[in-house]
């Protein structure tokens, strides 16, 4: 913190002359500083000590705020507002929200001058034992008040006016407390901010507790939510005004509500939110119907049953505000299944949606998308048309080079996307951030629901049901060897199929493999799209452009190797040395695998995903 001081210049020992720079400047200017554990206080007291004539109020920070963050049992943290102001002393430090309770924060203030109008009695109290103006004033109207009762019940009235005189008083004297200490205060918020901390660790010894505490501060959820939300500058969310038409009650400012269930609480403790709402696809004239699942834990282990959830719709994307719509509690199996009615029905256009669980705050979110009749899209099996290879370590695989580019060349024309693929949602959470990762354009993603024993027999239920319910057409999909069945029972022809890998004679008369892989590919589409008119307005308005908006998961973001992959056309991997090096994370692609099997299908499963668990047979994926 002694860098951070205000010291112009320092004179250097034994040259009057020579005047440097205090070397602990920085060469920018220092918004927030955050202190976790610091001792400064007592440095500063101690220095009150041995330089009496110094106060620290003169002292001013090379920052704009000051944020004291500590555990009130930490034996090496100390206040910093009672030494600017010593009536501090009677006021508690600020008690950081829990983020298990608030993730948003608890719509409290921090600003200093709240703070002092919350606790008047304290600082007008200060300013009488000083022997300021409030204390001669109050003599005053108490020399009249005797003066009036000696003089009878007429002149009792003066008290009245006294007191409103005294009130008037008050608040002249609330400004002037008000600008004084908001003259030497370090910012304009609070200092001090005291963390939870569990009433069992004061049973440690009183040596341990440093080391203890200061490892906790890079742990704790509570210090990272406070330090995020100061730097987004939405530390004070209130709830949001209703518009004349509809309503914005969701308010990430509100506590959450209680569970409806007893043993809701035990079942749901030490285990994370794995909730999904699945992508929807509908039109203007049919049913638009939101489902969503309410899991917890790994592989499903716990459902949450009975409980309470809003439903939130963006109507205006563009606005970013969401809408409440309705309330629902989930079922047996931990669904929630919503149908739009008809006179909250959606036009033409991409739809964020949000689910919240109200007892703990925890949200999935997921897009609907009403088409017009007769709309063009281009489907994607993810692991057959991306993938590059497959992981014995858990990790994700890499992206087979150009995939993205081809994937944005559909996008530009006016398609729509549709990703597809056999895994169970579960993983839903995993996939799109490994899309988000690697700037695959955005598009709409479906899933199985949960473990099935055919996957193909799944995509193709599900594609006959968009084409039939939604009235969309298929102008070309990609996928392995595996999908062609599931291509050709829509009544694609050949050459709508596009197929990554090596060429198979059982399968050449039935679609067109990219042996060349994408980027030759690719050339050939812009080739034969130049003469091709683009979409209309009407249908280029309604599709979602950009990539995904979901943010990756931290693991998959920390590895150089990874990031090297969010590159859509990558060089070819260099020649195999006499003695190579083993690579865990790669295995043989599953167009290979597939040619070697002669287009054998399998069954799927968590064990046998790309971005899951892998299981012992490395031959056999999930499509």
């Amino acid at each position: 913190m002694s860098s951070l001081m205000k010291e112009s210049v320092e004179v250097r020992g034994g040259s009057s002359s020579s005047l440097v720079l205090n070397p602990g400047r920085f060469d920018f200017e220092v918004s927030d500083c955050f202190l976790l554990g610091c001792p400064l206080g007592l440095v500063l007291a101690m220095r009150r000590t041995v330089l009496p004539a110094i106060h620290v109020g003169q002292l001013h920070p090379a920052c704009s705020q000051i944020f004291n963050l500590f555990y009130p049992s930490d034996p090496s943290a100390s206040r910093l507002e009672p030494l600017l102001q010593p009536l501090f002393h009677k006021l508690p430090p600020f008690a950081v929200p829990r983020y298990q309770r608030y993730p948003l924060g608890d719509g409290r203030s921090l600003l200093i001058a709240e703070s002092i109008q919350t606790n008047l009695a304290v600082f007008l109290e200060g300013d009488k034992s000083h022997g300021g103006p409030a204390s001669q004033h109050s003599s005053e109207a108490k020399t009249d008040g005797e003066g009036g009762g000696r003089e009878g019940k007429g002149r009792r009235g003066s008290v009245t006016s006294a007191g409103s005189e005294m009130s008037v008083f008050s608040m002249s004297q609330l400004g002037n407390t008000i600008a004084n200490i908001s003259s030497s205060w370090w910012g304009s918020k609070r200092l001090d901010y005291a963390l939870y901390c569990p009433d069992v660790l004061t049973a440690f010894p009183t040596v341990a507790l440093p080391h203890l505490f200061h490892a906790s501060y890079w742990e704790s959820t509570d210090v990272a939510a406070f330090v995020l939300r100061q730097l987004m500058r939405c530390d004070c969310v209130r709830t949001q005004e209703a518009d004349n038409l509809d309503s914005a009650p969701f308010s990430p400012s509100s506590p959450r509500e209680k569970w409806l269930r007893r043993r809701t609480q035990v079942k749901l403790r030490n285990v994370t939110a794995n909730h999904r709402v699945n992508d929807v696809i509908a039109t203007e004239d049919g049913p638009q119907t939101l489902v969503g699942r309410f899991m917890y834990g790994p592989l499903d282990m716990v459902t949450l049953t009975g409980e309470k959830v809003d439903i939130l719709v963006m109507t205006q994307p563009q606005s970013g505000r969401w809408v409440y719509f309705d309330m629902e509690v989930t079922n047996s199996s931990g669904r929630v299944t919503y149908t739009i009615p008809k006179s909250k029905k959606l036009g033409l256009g991409v739809y964020p949606v949000k689910m919240v669980v109200k007892g703990d705050q925890t949200s999935t979110e997921a897009y609907l998308t009403v088409l017009p009749r007769g709309m063009d899209c281009v489907v994607f099996s993810i692991d057959g048309s991306f993938a590059a290879s497959v992981s014995i370590m858990g990790s994700d695989p890499k992206v087979r080079p150009g995939a993205v580019d081809v994937v944005r060349h559909w996008q530009d024309l006016g398609y729509l996307i549709i990703y597809i693929t056999g895994r169970p949602d579960m993983q839903k959470q995993r996939v799109v951030s490994w899309l988000s990762q690697h700037n695959f354009p955005h598009g709409m993603i479906f899933f199985s629901e949960g473990l099935v024993h055919d996957p193909l027999r799944q995509k193709t239920i599900f594609l006959k049901n968009l084409i039939q319910e939604c009235h969309i057409k298929i102008n070309s999909a990609y996928g392995s060897m595996k999908d062609i069945s599931v291509y050709n029972m829509l009544g694609l022809s050949p050459s709508q199929i596009y197929i990554v890998g090596r060429p198979s004679k059982k399968y050449q008369n039935q679609c067109q493999f990219l042996s060349e892989g994408y980027a030759a590919h690719l050339s050939t589409l812009q080739f034969g799209h130049r003469a091709r008119p683009k979409k209309s307005p009407s249908v280029r308005m309604v599709l979602r452009k950009g990539s995904f908006g979901l943010s990756a998961k931290p693991d998959f973001l920390c590895k150089r190797t990874h990031l090297r992959r969010t590159m859509s056309v990558q060089q070819p991997d260099p020649p195999c040395t006499p003695n190579p090096k083993p690579e865990r994370a790669q295995s043989q692609p599953e167009s290979d695998k597939d040619h070697g099997r002669g287009g054998a299908g399998g069954g799927g499963g968590v064990g046998q995903s790309t971005w899951g668990r892998a299981s012992m047979h490395r031959g056999d994926t999930t499509p």
